[in-house]
């Protein structure tokens, strides 16, 4: 792949969006709990607080999880997918192949520069893949068994408005919703899947 890297034109109104959201607004889907505090909620994968399946039966539970959440975020109505990626898409990694793999629907909605350390070398440039599609259960289930098995980090899903997030990791998922009040309602309904840590981590 030679050449600039263009967005893809039909993620424009995506990326005016989640630009008026800026600075309060996060760019990377592990920011979304520190950012949005008042409206976040993490729900546990798998019982226990377990963090990786160990068989199918684990794993059919920690999807069941996901998409009953995702169901009550998304169902019925149009969501956008989100992959990203760290590599130079010039020079991809294996991590980029996997990528690609799990997610061919995703075309480049954006790139975000990551700066903050003083060194240089360090600065990392990324590159987030987007598709729009109508939610349906089981849709992206290999998304989240990669996301689950932290083989496919900075997984996430959000509604056409930047107000529903699920981002799906080892161990569970951090989920926004538009108010406190929602967020409260959704985390009484899966109380069970709740850290019994005060913070809610």
């Amino acid at each position: 792949m030679s050449g600039p890297l263009l967005p893809d034109p039909a993620h424009e109104r995506l990326t005016r969006l989640w630009q008026a959201h800026r600075p309060a607004g996060p760019w990377l889907p592990w920011d979304l709990k520190a950012v949005y505090q008042d409206r976040w909620v993490r729900f546990h994968s798998l019982p226990e607080s377990k963090r990786y399946a160990q068989d199918e039966a684990e794993y059919a539970v920690l999807l069941d999880r996901y998409n009953t959440v995702l169901d009550e975020l998304f169902g019925g109505g149009e969501c956008y997918v989100v992959t990203t990626d760290w590599a130079d898409p010039a020079e991809p990694t294996q991590w980029s192949h996997h990528r690609r793999a799990l997610h061919p629907e995703g075309t480049v909605w954006t790139t975000l520069d990551e700066t903050d350390d003083p060194d240089p070398e360090c600065h990392t440039r990324w590159y987030f893949y987007a598709d729009r599609r109508r939610w349906q259960r089981g849709g992206i289930d290999a998304l989240l068994r990669a996301a689950a098995d932290d083989s496919l980090p900075g997984v996430f899903v959000t509604d056409p408005d930047l107000t529903r997030i699920h981002h799906p990791y080892d161990g569970g998922a951090d989920v926004i919703l538009p108010t406190p009040g929602e967020r409260d309602r959704m985390r009484d309904r899966h109380s069970a899947w709740l850290s019994a840590h005060p913070s809610g981590y």
